[in-house]
């Protein structure tokens, strides 16, 4: 589904235009082809590249300097979050790009053909979302580079979990104290290719790792001897971790969100009541005071 967009109202019949070239990108290739790029592209003054990668910021912030910045990039509302797509970016854009986003939250997406820079958005937005929003000096640019398993194994949270209770069946007898060792053994056992390198990675003793390796090995059986089998486990683990930060995150947010709506309720009900306890303006917001 194309995500709405809310374009800021503008006059100049270029900047209409740039608004329009954005939109025709980033819809699916399907749809983009419907319009004609080439004389969007002269209207907005904007050569057509052979190449993109798109931005996505958390918030608008200073846009007239970071496109200065970028150089001269197509800029674009998405649920009223601004993007970019910044034209035939060179070797040295990863480093141009950290620099102009310091001390922002944003995802970079990949580098793709000009007729898909909506995977580049698409991709973007979504390790955007799974990205702690932050300001100031902890706030960072991720790059869809530096992730692409994880975004891969997560684009579809339902298959992840079929996968996940798929291969990891043999754990659900036990608690969730050993399953969460155990599990976190094996992924490290085969992601190391040893006991001593799981053990290093744990933090743990090799014989520590050594007796759990043998529980998980009465668990799994001969399985674990075949490529294939290690292979769907190790996404099953990756997957499970990668939810579970996922689920973390979403918390933390949630929190976040409460935390606001409570402090802005809690300046209105001071606001109102003057020195009220909460319990007595609980009280009068029930009785509609």
């Amino acid at each position: 589904m194309t995500p709405l967009r809310a374009a800021p109202s503008v006059a100049d019949p270029a900047d209409r235009a740039r608004q329009d070239l954005f939109e025709a990108l980033t819809r699916d290739p399907a749809s983009a082809g419907e319009r004609s790029l080439p004389q969007l592209a002269h209207a907005a003054r904007w050569p057509l590249p052979d190449t993109v990668l798109a931005v996505a910021l958390a918030a608008p912030g200073e846009l007239p300097r970071l496109t200065a910045a970028l150089g001269d990039n197509l800029v674009g509302m998405v649920e009223n979050r601004p993007c970019l797509l910044v034209p035939d970016p060179d070797a040295e854009a990863r480093l141009t790009l950290e620099s102009a986003l310091r001390g922002r939250t944003a995802a970079v997406g990949h580098t793709v053909p000009l007729y898909d820079a909506g995977a580049s958005l698409r991709w973007a937005r979504r390790l955007l979302s799974l990205t702690p929003q932050s300001g100031g000096p902890e706030a960072r640019v991720v790059f869809v580079d530096d992730h692409l398993s994880t975004l891969l194994l997560l684009q579809d949270e339902s298959l992840a979990r079929a996968l996940a209770t798929r291969w990891l069946q043999p754990l659900a007898g036990l608690t969730p104290r050993q399953s969460e060792r155990l599990e976190e053994t094996l992924l490290a056992w085969l992601e190391g290719g040893g006991a001593p390198e799981a053990a290093k990675a744990l933090h743990v003793h090799p014989q520590t790792v050594r007796y759990r390796l043998r529980q998980i090995e009465k668990l799994f059986g001969p399985g674990l001897r075949d490529p294939r089998t290690r292979f769907e486990l190790e996404l099953a683990l990756r997957s499970r971790r990668l939810m579970a930060q996922v689920r973390r995150h979403r918390s933390r947010m949630a929190r976040k969100a409460r935390g606001v709506t409570g402090s802005v309720a809690g300046t209105v009900g001071g606001m109102a009541g003057g020195r009220l306890s909460l319990g007595v303006a609980r009280e009068a917001r029930v009785n509609g005071l």
